[in-house]
C-alpha cells in the first residue's frame, strides 16, 4: 500500500482542483496557526510500557506474558522498532504533521464500510419551535445566513482564538470544510477540496422530496446573500418540489464504498449526471429540508430525531434527502427537528462543535441587513438522467440502507439527577468519571470489561486531529471487581470510593497525556504504517492476537462538550459493540447509545438502563443518603 497525502491524490478530469493550489483562505488558516507547535513523536519506550498497561486488565497472565515477550524484542536496542521510530522522527521533520495525512487515509479513506451509521457523526439540536413549512424555511434561512457568517469570518481571519489549557488550538480544517466532498473510489476513496480553487463556489445545494436544487447565497457583488433574499430563494425551491414521485439519487452515497465507486462511475457517464454531481460536490454545503419525524412518544421522539439526522429514517422517509458523502449537511425538518451531519475525513468533531457554537450564537440576533431590491435568478434546479444501470443501483441502495437502519438501534436520554457539576464538586474529572461508569455499566450486562476508545482532539499541535485513550485500566479493573463485592463488609462505601477516586485519576492523568501528544494508540499505528512505508513486513508485534483483541473496540466512545442541549450519534465500530456519546451540562447529562440488533448479545436499551443505575450508584458513593441527610 502506497500511502500519500490527501492533497496529492490525482483526481479524474473535470473536477475544479487539478491544481490544488493554496490560496489566501488555507493562509490564512496557517497564519492563525502560526504559534502551533508541531505534534511530537511520544518515545519508544514510554509507548511500549503503556501499551503492555493497557494490556493488562484485558489478558490472562499466560497470554499476558506471551505478548510481553514479543514487545520486549521488538522494542529492543538494535531491534525493528527503534529504527521505525527514527523513521518517524525524520517524518516529523519533514512534514506539516507526521501523522494526520496517513490517519486520514487509513481510518476513513481506505474504509469500504457505509458512511451512514458507521462513520458519519450525527448531532441532533433541541427542537425549535416551528411545527410547519413556514417556520422550516424561516429556520433554515437564518441557518444558511449564520453558517455564510461562520465562513466569512475564518476567510478574514476574524475567528476568535480558541485555547485548551492555556494554548492556542490548530485551525488549519476550518477553511476546508466548506465545498468539500469525499468521493469514492475502487481501493480508497480521496476528498476534493473545491474552495482551494482560484474560483471558489459560490452556491450550496438545497435538497427537498429528493429534488437538489443549486442555491447562490451571494449577490453579484460579493456580498452574502440577506436572510429575507435567502427566504424568497427558499421559497421559490419549496414551489419547484412539491411532486414526491422522484428517484431518491442522494441513497447512492449511502452504499459500501466499492459499489458506490462502480455506480459513481456509470452515473458520471451522462453529462447532465456529471454537472449535477459536480455541483453537489462543489457546493459550500448541503441543506437537507425533511418531512416531519413519525412521533410515537414523548419517551423516544429524542431517540427518532438523532436517527434522522443519523441515517434519514429510511427510504420511505427522508434517506433520499442526503449526500452522505458531502462534508457539512444541515438537516431541518418541518416538525422544529434539526442538526448536522458530517463526513469526518475533513474534520472531526471539534472544529465542527466550533462551527455549531457560532450557528446557536449567530441564531439568537435579528436579521442585521436589508435586502436589496433586485431580481434574483431562480435556483437551478439539478436534474438526472437514470437508465436501468442506475435504476437498478438506486434500488439495491434502498433495499441495504434499509437493512442498515434496521439493524441499528438508537437510545438517547437525558439523564437528571446530576451533570458535571458533581463530579467537580469533588475533585473528579467528568469526562473520566463518566468513561470508569460506561466500563462498570458494561461489566454489570455482560460480565466482563471490554476494550474502549475514547477520542481526544489534538488540535493543540499543527494539522493534529484526533488520538485515542484505552481503557480499562487496571485501576477501573479493580474498583469494577470491588464495586459488587459483598465481601467488602469493612467500611465498604471508604474502600470502592478510594478505588473509584484512583480508577477516575489514572483516567484523567492518560487523558492529559494524550492532550499532550503522549497517547499510544498512534504512535502505534504510526510504526506500523512506518513499516509499510519502508517496504518491511508488518512488525510481529501488530499480527499477535493481543493487539487484534484490544483493538477490537466494543465500546465507542465520545465526549461532545456543547454549551446547548445537543447529543452526537453514531454506530459501533464493531458488530458485536455499542456506541456511546455524552453531552455533560452543569446539572445534566445527554446520552445516546447505539448497538445493532444483528448481535444477541447486545442491547442499547439494556445498556442505557444499567449507565442510568451505575450512575446513580456513583452518586451515593460519593455523597452516601446519610451524609446527605445529616446536611
Amino acid at each position: 500500500t502506497v500511502y500519500t497525502t490527501i492533497q496529492t491524490i490525482v483526481k479524474p478530469t473535470g473536477c475544479l482542483m487539478s491544481n490544488l493550489c493554496i490560496d489566501r483562505q488555507v493562509a490564512a488558516g496557517r497564519a492563525m496557526s502560526s504559534a502551533v507547535p508541531p505534534q511530537p513523536v511520544p518515545p519508544l519506550d514510554q509507548t511500549l510500557r503503556e501499551y503492555l498497561r493497557a494490556l493488562e486488565p484485558l489478558l490472562p497472565p499466560d497470554e499476558f506474558q506471551h505478548t510481553q515477550n514479543k514487545v520486549l524484542k521488538f522494542g529492543q536496542s538494535g531491534g525493528l522498532g527503534p529504527r521505525l521510530q527514527d523513521g518517524l522522527l525524520r517524518r516529523a521533520r519533514t512534514s506539516n504533521n507526521w501523522l494526520s495525512d496517513w490517519w486520514v487515509q487509513h481510518a476513513y479513506l481506505e474504509s469500504r464500510q457505509p458512511l451512514p451509521v458507521h462513520s458519519n457523526p450525527a448531532i441532533s439540536l433541541p427542537q425549535r419551535d416551528h411545527c410547519d413549512w413556514r417556520g422550516q424555511l424561516l429556520f433554515a434561512s437564518k441557518l444558511i445566513a449564520a453558517v455564510l457568517d461562520f465562513r466569512a469570518k475564518v476567510n478574514t481571519g476574524q475567528l476568535p482564538v480558541e485555547y485548551m489549557r492555556g494554548e492556542p488550538l490548530c485551525t488549519q480544517l476550518f477553511p476546508l470544510l466548506f465545498s468539500s466532498c469525499r468521493i469514492p473510489g475502487p481501493k480508497h476513496d480521496y476528498i476534493s477540496h473545491h474552495a482551494l480553487s482560484r474560483r471558489s463556489p459560490t452556491h450550496i445545494t438545497v435538497v427537498r422530496n429528493y429534488q437538489f436544487f443549486q442555491l447562490e447565497v451571494y449577490n453579484s457583488d460579493g456580498s452574502r446573500m440577506t436572510e429575507s433574499q435567502i427566504h424568497g430563494q427558499l421559497l421559490r425551491i419549496r414551489a419547484a418540489s412539491w411532486k414526491t414521485d422522484k428517484e431518491p439519487m442522494g441513497l447512492l452515497t449511502s452504499e459500501h464504498r466499492r459499489t458506490w465507486g462502480q455506480a459513481y462511475k456509470r452515473l458520471l457517464r451522462d453529462k447532465v449526471n456529471k454537472d449535477s454531481v459536480r455541483a453537489i460536490e462543489q457546493g459550500l454545503f448541503t441543506l437537507c429540508l425533511d418531512s416531519p419525524v413519525m412521533r410515537i412518544s414523548d419517551e423516544k421522539y429524542a431517540s427518532r430525531m438523532a436517527a434522522q439526522v443519523l441515517h434519514g429514517g429510511g427510504t420511505f422517509s427522508n434517506s433520499g434527502n442526503r449526500w452522505f458523502d458531502k462534508t457539512l449537511q444541515f438537516i431541518v425538518g418541518e416538525d422544529g427537528s434539526w442538526g448536522l451531519l458530517y463526513e469526518q475525513a475533513t474534520a472531526e468533531g471539534p472544529p465542527i462543535a466550533t462551527l455549531l457554537d457560532h450557528v446557536l450564537d449567530y441564531c439568537q440576533k435579528p436579521d442585521p441587513k436589508r435586502s436589496p431590491l433586485v431580481p434574483l435568478p431562480m435556483p437551478r434546479k439539478l436534474y438526472f438522467l437514470i437508465d436501468k444501470d442506475i435504476k437498478r443501483d438506486i434500488e439495491h441502495a434502498k433495499q441495504n440502507l434499509d437493512i442498515l437502519i434496521n439493524d441499528l438501534d438508537v437510545n438517547v436520554f437525558n439523564f437528571r439527577r446530576f451533570g458535571k457539576d458533581l463530579p467537580k464538586q469533588h475533585g473528579l474529572s467528568p469526562n473520566a468519571f463518566i468513561q470508569v461508569a460506561l466500563q462498570l455499566s458494561y461489566y454489570r450486562v455482560h460480565g466482563e470489561v471490554c476494550p474502549a476508545c475514547d477520542m481526544v482532539s489534538l488540535r493543540m499541535f499543527r494539522g493534529g486531529r484526533t488520538e485515542f485513550i484505552r481503557s480499562p485500566t487496571r485501576q477501573t479493573l479493580d474498583f469494577i471487581q470491588a464495586f459488587d463485592d459483598p465481601a467488602l463488609s469493612v467500611s465498604p462505601g471508604k474502600a470502592k470510593l478510594q478505588l473509584f477516586r484512583e480508577a477516575v485519576d489514572v483516567y484523567s492523568a492518560l487523558t492529559d497525556r494524550a492532550l499532550r501528544g503522549q497517547g499510544l494508540d498512534r504512535h502505534l499505528l504510526g510504526l506500523k504504517l512506518q513499516a509499510i512505508e519502508e517496504g518491511l513486513s508488518i512488525p510481529k508485534v501488530f499480527m499477535d492476537t493481543a493487539y487484534g483483541l484490544a483493538t477490537h473496540w466494543r465500546l465507542r466512545t465520545g465526549q461532545v462538550p456543547s454549551n446547548t442541549d445537543s447529543v452526537m450519534c453514531f454506530g459501533p465500530l464493531v458488530p458485536d459493540g455499542y456506541a456511546v456519546c455524552y453531552n455533560p451540562q452543569a446539572d445534566h447529562v445527554h446520552f445516546s447509545v447505539t448497538a445493532f440488533n444483528c448481535c444477541e448479545e447486545t442491547d442499547a436499551e439494556t445498556l442505557a438502563r444499567s449507565l442510568k443505575h451505575t450512575l446513580g450508584q456513583l452518586q451515593e458513593l460519593l455523597q452516601p443518603p446519610s451524609a446527605t441527610a445529616a446536611a
